[in-house]
Formats: structure tokens, sequence, C-alpha cells
């Protein structure tokens, strides 16, 4: 038997800080329930892509300043679109098909929603993104 609806919900975390209310509107209310966290489930593989942007990047981020790397990030979700939509695809895989079915109502103001939440959950975790060290043989 299929229970993927259930499945996805039930390894969700849950975030007391995202509130549902009653006079929320449509989208805000998929943002807490849905968005925020799948987004919070996903942040360790969010994290490891983004590494793996940079370093396909030439690794130019870790010579930034705070200021640019805080620049840096926004450009990479806001502007580079098949990075982006990478990041889409990891979000939206973990939708039930009801939550993709109200998704695709106003994907567009849901997306922004989405990619905000991603871009501050990767510049809150910011002193994660050092160089690599790498170990000199001896």
């Amino acid at each position: 038997m299929n229970d993927r609806p259930n499945d996805i919900k039930r390894i969700r975390p849950e975030i007391p800080s995202a509130r549902i209310t009653e006079g929320m509107s449509d989208d805000e209310h998929f943002q807490n329930a849905t968005l925020r966290p799948i987004v919070k489930l996903q942040n360790p593989l969010l994290i490891a892509v983004f590494k793996n942007y940079v370093a396909k990047h030439k690794n130019v981020f870790y010579d930034l300043s705070i200021e640019k790397r805080v620049t840096y990030i926004e450009n990479s979700i806001q502007k580079d679109m098949k990075f982006r939509n990478s990041m889409k695809g990891m979000v939206i895989g973990l939708f039930t098909v009801k939550e993709y079915e109200e998704y695709i109502q106003n994907s567009s103001a849901l997306n922004k929603r989405m990619m905000n939440i991603v871009k501050e959950r990767l510049l809150s975790q910011i002193q994660l993104f050092e160089r690599p060290v790498t170990l000199k043989a001896s």
C-alpha cells in the first residue's frame, strides 16, 4: 500500500514558530504548513548543494568578504536559474500530490516565498561555508 502523503508529512520537522492562524492568506498558510518544514528537513542537502555550487564556480566565494558572500548567496539563488530550479526541485519533490495541486494554483508567488526561505536558511548558516582544509602529504 502506498501511503506516500502520510509518510512524507511524518518525516517533516515541526516548527513551533511557523504559526497557522485563521486569518492568514493561502500563500502564508502554504508557506508555514508546507514550505518551512520541507526546507528545514532538506537543510543538510541544501548546505551540501551550495558547497558543491561554490566548488564548481572555482571557490571564489571563499575569497570574498562577509558582505560579498551574502550577495553571492543572494545572486546564486535569484539569478542562476539552473541552480534556483535545482533548489526548487529539492523542495517540490517532497510535496504531496494535494500540496502540489495547491502549489500550481499560485506557483509564482510560492516560488518567491520558497526561495526566500532557502536564501535566509543559507544566510543564517553562512559560518558553515568556509574553505575546506586540504591535508598535505608528509
